[in-house]
């Protein structure tokens, strides 16, 4: 697909050919694999593993590098953007090398579930794609897919359109789209084929949040039915709205309007309901399914059976499921509005239970769900009424550095399996694998290089995210990344964002 770069802010109409998306974009280099050429020796001074751009050819020397036949001791060889090699350089080569021993060097995150500059419930998340993608690259990711949200009445098309110039020129770091269906009217079938020949695979529905975004079973089977003919995944918001709305009115009516309610109004129930009757329309419909930010047992159970009886069923959770409580929201006042987040947070055994999906390959992937908004002015809308408090949380600067620190560290996942499921699996079920997500040659040489004889801490203050607070507040972190490199660029270096503010890329994606 031929695709030029735009001017930031430029939104030409759509086209009829369904080309219209490629003219918004900034190019999208397809990665072709098989034996490189010999690059040209490049000399850089020192300077450049202290914060400066990178030089076109070097190598991260003496690492442990999780690879997808291990984790070995061995060099990565960088040229022109890309791995040309993992091994061993020899030491006479003439070849700027890095020193990475005793530290871990892992693929580049990949985080398939962001809201960036998204309206939502009164108010806009506070990242744009600016500086959520610059604290993306500060906490190890190098690659996201945020979700277009459709207006009531705009066609598909359009919603492309508009979040391309939302995003386009704006992004540090490279990215992509799923669309979310809001809105069905006659001719979307058509327009849904557009939408994928231009590489946006991917399509999201809700079962909740009536009357913003949820859509009926019989829209939600025939989105399942279209998109799996064209090849493309369809991502599910799986909670019983019509329930939910019914115990958030009784809860109000006697009085219960503070943060706690929003957990009262969400019981366990409401979500293992729409993940079994979701699966059971998706079976109907013979497509695939991809549950997102799943927070139960009985959800990690139900999607345990479908694998089990040979559906092609997956699914997410999020950070803030590992590893916060459900009793934040007892504390006094207004604080725990802090943790609003759909679905609410819960308690230990349903965290132990995601920890050992996870474990189990039940759950592929671990996202951020990245949706935040202020304390101050945002979240203080549902100071009255729980139901207006802003649904969403901040997370993409801290989703590796938690998963390691707390996923890896007390043996809660093997450090194989935090790559698989923080990189590599994200990239592969949304189209971006082997290119993403992976430290092979060939691959966009994206890396991260982790200290973990270091620490950090976790603090609001400090933050790259533009929010005024994090639900992670004062967490030791075990672990520090040390530097993060976007296509062999030097984009992040100890917690300091030190790459270009729009070197990231739109990336065309296959169908998965």
């Amino acid at each position: 697909m031929a695709m030029v770069g735009l001017a930031t802010g430029v939104v030409p109409p759509w086209s009829a050919s369904g080309r219209g998306l490629s003219r918004l974009l900034v190019p999208s280099r397809r990665v072709v694999y098989g034996p490189l050429p010999s690059p040209p020796v490049i000399r850089v001074s020192p300077s450049a593993a202290n914060g400066e751009e990178m030089p076109r050819r070097f190598g991260l020397v003496g690492g442990t590098v999780v690879a997808e036949d291990g984790v070995h001791r061995a060099d990565v060889l960088v040229d022109s953007g890309r791995i040309e090699s993992v091994g061993r350089i020899p030491p006479s080569a003439d070849v700027e090398k890095v020193d990475a021993r005793g530290k871990i060097i892992i693929p580049g995150g990949v985080d398939v579930h962001t809201h960036m500059d998204t309206p939502f419930m009164g108010t806009v998340t506070s990242d744009d794609h600016a500086s959520a993608s610059r604290a993306a690259a500060v906490g190890g990711t190098t690659t996201y897919v945020d979700y277009a949200f459709q207006r009531a009445g705009e066609r598909l098309p359009e919603v492309l359109a508009r979040w391309a110039g939302r995003a386009n020129g704006r992004s540090a770091i490279d990215f992509s789209f799923h669309l979310a269906v809001t809105s069905p009217y006659p001719g979307m079938v058509a327009d849904m084929a557009l939408v994928v020949a231009d590489g946006v695979t991917s399509f999201k529905v809700f079962m909740a949040y009536k009357g913003l975004a949820m859509l009926d079973d019989g829209e939600l089977f025939s989105i399942l039915t279209e998109s799996s003919r064209l090849g493309a995944t369809l991502c599910v918001h799986a909670e019983n709205g019509h329930v939910i709305d019914v115990l958030a009115e009784r809860l109000v009516r006697a009085g219960r309007t503070g943060p706690l309610a929003h957990l009262l109004s969400r019981p366990p129930e409401t979500e293992v309901e729409a993940v079994r009757r979701a699966i059971t329309l998706a079976d109907l419909a013979d497509a695939p399914l991809y549950f997102v930010h799943l927070s139960t047992a009985g959800a990690v159970a139900a999607v345990a059976e479908a694998q089990r009886a040979g559906r092609p069923v997956a699914g997410e959770t999020c950070t803030h499921y590992l590893l916060l409580d459900a009793d934040l929201y007892h504390q006094p006042g207004f604080e725990a509005a802090k943790y609003v987040v759909s679905p609410p947070l819960r308690t230990a055994e349903h965290r132990e239970a995601l920890w050992q999906g996870l474990r189990e390959g039940i759950l592929g992937v671990v996202s951020s769900d990245h949706c935040p908004f202020c304390m101050s002015g945002q979240k203080s809308l549902g100071a009255e009424d729980f139901r207006r408090i802003p649904n969403g949380a901040p997370g993409i600067e801290h989703r590796v550095p938690l998963l390691y620190g707390h996923g890896v560290r007390p043996g809660r996942l093997s450090l194989s399996r935090f790559v698989e499921v923080a990189c590599t699996e994200p990239a592969r079920r949304f189209g971006l694998y082997p290119t993403k997500g992976v430290i092979r040659r060939g691959a966009d040489a994206d890396l991260v290089v982790l200290d973990p004889e270091a620490a950090s801490v976790v603090l609001a203050r400090t933050m790259t995210q533009n929010c005024d607070y994090t639900p992670f507040e004062r967490w030791h972190v075990p672990g520090r990344i040390e530097a993060v490199y976007l296509r062999g660029e030097l984009i992040a270096r100890r917690g300091r964002f030190v790459g270009r503010h729009d070197a990231g890329r739109f990336l065309v994606r296959r169908r998965a």
